[in-house]
């Protein structure tokens, strides 16, 4: 008898697993589709600032039937309608998790609840997998760029904007300890992709991410036109960011107060980092890097509509001490397999430049995906082919107008030793319940956070309204091959969200009447989309906006002289710039698209005049 109980808690330290141990899987697997054998369940639909659904304990709504991997894609074309302008949702989000040793999860919320704590503890009271006891803790300014959810050492690590944050954990207690310590400290100010992963080597080092506040380092943000700071290939007059922005740096996980000049650089050339992780296996460092936006916009002389969505890649990179992505000089063209210099410093969509020299991605993912989170799989419930592979979260895109917005998925890397060991795959589809996704808003839920839990599930978070799946296994782990892998197979070749898109069967608005502004199609629409209703994290709504309907003196000298966050819009703060616009648009452009926008998207406010934006300009504006 103690030989057998000696075996079970073995197993249960190992993270020994079959799937008589694991809890019933949604009838429709959450509404996602997976590769063969694997099986999932919503263990919460959503984290506060709504009702939860009244038949949460079967965590399926009955608003799909089940899917099925091996199923073709349906095509539902929106072409020639309107999309659905769906009201913002009051749900708080999450951003990173992290599950316990006992199954206990840890949310970075997205938005702070009214009473301004910023993470959440679940837990599931009775067994059957699904959260039923929810509760929120530290009071901490953190906005939507806050990030981190990672447990090192008893210890629970959390960012803002501007901190790295700590609460210890109290074994057996769901709440940690209330006291909550500084870690890092960044001295600000905030802008945008200002976001603080963090990860740790287990030597006694804390990596943490530093984005840059920028596109691609130009003189003005964002701008059309406007060329790079610094020299390209020359360190020593080069973007000025890069001096304390756009890479990782290194500081000691046992001190306090530490302030960036405390930590050492670690790696440069970055724009955006917000997956980062340390690989016990390979004794390493990786990112999967956010590509800068806005080719067409900035550069329509070198673009088209089609190579900005599909350019440029999003950077899935191994990063040793030292490492230079390239970031703001030199882009990657997964397409062509080559990294190419940025027109704001000479290029043209054909020059390298000296990019050749610099290390190609691991993997080079399409446009826009937005990767979120990373994960190196360990845990030995899923097939041995997964073991020490990177899971990798992806948002989705806001920016591939007029094609379907992609991403939206989990992706899986098979690796070995460190190695990428074949092409990537789609591991996970159907977060975002639509076939074809116009707009980011209208994606009823969007992947953002990856933990792997103690028996080897894979739980992924959502942004939108706090939604946590647990992705299981339940097949059989040595017939699992090539038949089980088809079905996600044939969803890279032909889901609108995953596919390279046909540059013109994909156009969404190939047969829209032009009644769009000119302006707002090739300037704004980007960002705050096609419906007005921005992307829900990163970029405000415009539609029923106060900052549309209200003062126009006000509207005109932010389209002139643009803004830099934070700013509130209705009632929610956003930090992504808002470049000047008053440098390339005269006061007739800028008037017709102020006056569109101010007559669509829900606001019915009167029109602007040439004369009342030139009025503001000599007041000030350019």
């Amino acid at each position: 008898m103690r030989f057998y109980l000696a075996i079970l808690g073995v197993c249960f330290l190992a993270g020994c697993q079959n799937s008589s141990n694991l809890p019933a899987s949604d009838k429709d697997n959450g509404g996602l589709f997976l590769p063969g054998g694997f099986e999932a369940m919503v263990v919460i639909d959503s984290i506060g600032g709504g009702p939860m659904p009244e038949n949460n304990n079967q965590g399926w709504s009955g608003r799909r039937p089940p899917r099925d991997p091996n199923r073709p894609m349906p095509v539902r074309s929106n072409q020639g309608k309107p999309t659905r302008q769906k009201p913002r949702s009051n749900y708080y989000g999450s951003r990173h998790i992290a599950v316990n040793d006992n199954g206990d999860i840890y949310v970075k919320l997205r938005v702070s609840t009214p009473d301004g704590e910023a993470n959440a503890a679940l837990r599931d009271t009775d067994g059957d997998g699904r959260v039923d006891s929810v509760a929120y803790w530290a009071k901490y300014e953190s906005r939507q760029y806050g990030t981190a959810m990672r447990i090192h050492n008893g210890y629970l690590y959390y960012s803002s904007e501007l901190l790295v944050l700590r609460s210890k954990l109290i074994p057996g207690t769901l709440l940690p300890d209330g006291k909550v310590d500084t870690v890092v400290i960044d001295d600000g100010p905030p802008h945008e992709h200002i976001t603080k992963p963090v990860t740790f080597d287990g030597k006694g080092n804390m990596y943490v991410g530093w984005g840059a506040g920028s596109n691609t380092c130009q003189e003005y943000n964002r701008v059309a036109g406007s060329m790079g700071m610094g020299e390209v290939d020359n360190p020593d007059n080069g973007c000025p960011l890069l001096v304390d922005h756009g890479g990782v740096w290194m500081f000691d996980e046992n001190k306090l107060n530490q302030h960036q000049s405390d930590g050492v650089r670690y790696a440069t050339g970055m724009r955006s980092i917000v997956a980062l992780e340390w690989d016990e296996t390979s004794n390493s460092l990786y990112s999967a890097v956010h590509g800068r936006d806005d080719l067409v916009v900035t550069w329509p002389e070198y673009y088209n509509y089609w190579q900005s969505a599909m350019l440029p890649a999003e950077e899935f990179f191994k990063v040793p001490q030292g490492f230079d992505g390239g970031w703001p000089y030199y882009y990657y063209d997964q397409i062509e397999n080559k990294r190419k210099l940025n027109p704001e410093y000479g290029g043209d969509g054909v020059k390298e430049g000296n990019g050749a020299k610099l290390d190609a991605p691991l993997v080079g993912f399409p446009g826009h995906f937005a990767p979120q989170d990373l994960l190196f799989y360990k845990g030995d419930q899923f097939p041995a082919r997964y073991k020490d592979g990177a899971f990798i979260a992806f948002h989705g895109s806001t920016n591939r107008p007029p094609y379907p917005q992609a991403g939206y998925i989990v992706a899986f890397v098979p690796m070995k030793d460190g190695k990428v060991t074949g092409p990537w795959e789609v591991f996970a589809d159907g977060f975002s319940g639509l076939d074809t996704i116009p707009t980011a808003p209208d994606a009823d839920h969007r992947p953002m956070g990856l933990s792997e839990g103690p028996d080897g599930s894979l739980y992924v978070s959502d942004s939108q309204k706090g939604k946590i799946w647990r992705i299981m296994f339940k097949g059989d782990k040595k017939a699992f091959g090539e038949a089980q892998l088809a079905g996600m197979a044939e969803r890279k070749l032909t889901a609108s969200n995953i596919k390279t898109p046909d540059p013109v069967a994909d156009d969404l608005e190939r047969n829209v009447a032009a009644t769009a502004s000119v302006v707002y199609t090739t300037y704004c629409r980007a960002c705050h989309q096609s419906n007005g209703m921005g992307d829900g994290s990163r970029f405000p709504p415009i539609a029923e906006s106060e900052w549309v309907s209200g003062d126009k003196t006000r509207l005109i000298s932010v389209i002139l002289n643009g803004l830099t966050g934070p700013i509130t819009v209705k009632g929610v703060s956003y930090n992504e710039a808002m470049p000047a616009h008053g440098s390339f648009l005269n006061d007739d452009q800028v008037a017709e698209v102020l006056t569109y926008i101010r007559g669509n998207f829900g606001n019915d406010s009167g029109p602007i005049t040439a004369e009342e934006v030139a009025a503001v300009r000599k007041q000030g504006g350019k």
